[in-house]
């Protein structure tokens, strides 16, 4: 290498150590007139954009005290415009300042049919009422401990304990707003949402797991400053939440039925006996929620827990748009399944594409099986039929363990063809079977109904009406006796309104939801005497059946 190349590398090397140019070759020099030049921003610092939602030197965190008064309120358990009693959530009142007003009481609600639970109560409802505002709104809270009332028609079966509210779209401070008032006491206190989202609310009195577990919770929705980017045509609220029971100790009742009360095991270890929408066992099922073919719906979405995680889906669509924790900055689209842990939320929008019932379902099925399940009404399906799902049972589970066995190989092998008084399908319902035909006939059918339509003439009718051949099952002895108890049970026992799927049972002649877990027909445990059903083990879920899903 020459002696001038050598010293060019030199050079250039020497150069590597050199600070580039500025960036930007408009900036001005340093002046020179004595003046302080500008502090350079900090490396690790977040730039402010003029039109930031999220500027935290334009929030509120001036809410001022709360206040606690021995002044208790009477009337009603809630008040306030921005509050909405049921899953319809009503449009956002304009008010710049929202007054909410949510009482606790204590008090006994139904979570399945015939399952009576003592609760405690934001609002007298489980969950609590629906909060709706935006950001930049004044809320002022108020809040009695009407845990000591007994109130005509209000059933009482807890003593009155300390409660208090703690809300996740505030931010103050705990020890401030969120402090437990004793019962009589009020506590008031106000907050401003900087952030939009959907959120829990719920009592943060120890012990917070039995708290939320018995009931003590609730939704508040906080929209954008300038309302969400797009337009819908329902609008509704899904709330997830576990229930954990066992039968009262005191062995107490209620309109003849017996008390359940929370159980502190089951509690602790996340071994729920419910997991429902909007605090009952298929409640949504019941009453759908409304919508027409071709319209836009909006589901505000929250899963309390107290403890689990929630997978939840609509079969039948897609959400066109996920907005995570409720903020549209949070944006998914296409989405098939929504996955919260506890106290996580969404909002879900979707179209409705034909006319049909779309099932809401938890995707983790072992919660569906126990009351996560509800419908979107949308009018008759092209095809007709009711809504064929594996979590919709037939009916009610039977007392009768052979009868519940003859129960679980009904929905695992004939559901997809069959109701019990749901009205035909591809094949006849068979409610009244029993009494229509003998336990010879049924028997030989069931063995064999390919041979049968050979000679027997009723089965032919059967197949020059339904015209699809029923294939021969392979089923043992033993299954067809199973089959047919559960036939007879059910032609004894059901009371029959409608066609809507499952239908009930008379009191006394069915497990209770509770009573039932998921599990295969060789696990089944039930009470060997109907006539009791203060000692039930577990018995296979009443649900289970064929996994047909989207």
């Amino acid at each position: 290498m020459s002696l001038v190349a050598l010293c060019m590398l030199v050079a250039l090397l020497a150069g590597c150590d050199r600070a580039p140019p500025p960036a930007n070759p408009q900036t001005p020099a340093a002046s020179t007139t004595g003046s302080t030049p500008p502090a350079p921003q900090a490396a690790n610092a977040t730039p402010v954009r003029q039109d930031d939602p999220y500027d935290v030197s334009k929030m509120d965190f001036k809410p001022g005290p709360a206040k606690i008064s021995s002044e208790r309120h009477t009337g009603p358990f809630a008040a306030g415009g921005a509050l909405s009693l049921d899953a319809a959530v009503k449009p956002l009142v304009p008010d710049a300042v929202k007054e909410v007003r949510l009482d606790t009481t204590h008090k006994v609600i139904e979570i399945a049919p015939g399952v009576k639970f003592s609760a405690w109560t934001f609002g007298d409802q489980v969950p609590g009422p629906v909060v709706r505002a935006r950001v930049g709104d004044r809320v002022k809270f108020s809040m009695t401990n009407r845990s000591d009332e007994h109130v005509p028609g209000l059933q009482v079966m807890a003593a009155p304990m300390m409660h208090s509210m703690d809300f996740h779209s505030a931010m103050v401070s705990p020890q401030d707003k969120y402090r437990s008032v004793a019962p009589g006491q009020t506590i008031d206190f106000e907050f401003t949402p900087n952030y939009p989202g959907v959120y829990m609310y719920h009592c943060g009195t120890p012990m917070v797991l039995e708290h939320i577990a018995s009931g003590m919770y609730g939704m508040m929705i906080v929209e954008p400053r300038g309302g969400y980017p797009t337009k819908v045509d329902h609008e509704y609220a899904v709330i997830q939440s576990e229930f954990y029971t066992k039968l009262d100790p005191q062995k107490r009742k209620v309109d003849g039925q017996p008390l359940y009360v929370l159980d502190g095991e089951r509690v602790r270890t996340k071994a729920p006996t419910y997991t429902v929408f909007n605090g009952r066992y298929n409640g949504m099922v019941d009453k759908p929620l409304a919508a027409k073919p071709g319209e836009h719906v909006r589901l505000f979405l929250l899963n309390v827990g107290p403890s689990n995680t929630s997978s939840f889906h609509v079969v039948g669509t897609i959400f066109d748009r996920v907005w995570l924790e409720g903020n549209p900055d949070n944006q998914l689209r296409g989405a098939q399944t929504v996955l919260m842990g506890s106290s996580n939320s969404a909002i879900v929008e979707f179209v409705i594409p034909e006319a049909g019932s779309y099932v809401m379902v938890d995707h983790h099925f072992a919660n569906a099986s126990q009351g996560a399940i509800g419908l979107i009404a949308a009018g008759e399906s092209p095809g007709g039929g009711e809504s064929e799902h594996h979590n919709i049972p037939a009916t009610s589970a039977p007392t009768d363990p052979v009868a519940v066995k003859g129960k679980l190989a009904f929905e695992s092998k004939c559901l997809a063809c069959h109701s019990i008084a749901g009205g035909d399908k591809l094949g006849p319902d068979v409610y009244g079977v029993s009494k229509r035909r003998s336990d010879a006939w049924l028997t030989r059918w069931l063995k064999s109904p390919e041979e049968m339509l050979k000679t027997d003439a009723d089965a032919k009718a059967m197949l020059d009406k339904y015209k699809v051949p029923m294939p021969d099952q392979n089923l043992s002895d033993q299954e067809i006796r199973e089959f047919i108890a559960y036939f007879k049970w059910a032609d004894a026992n059901l009371q029959v309104k409608g066609e809507q799927q499952p239908q009930a049972a008379a009191p006394g002649t069915a497990l209770q939801p509770n009573q039932t877990l998921s599990g295969s027909p060789s696990a089944t445990n039930v009470p060997q005497s109907p006539s009791s059903l203060t000692n039930v083990a577990p018995a296979p879920n009443a649900g289970r059946a064929n996994a047909k899903g989207k």
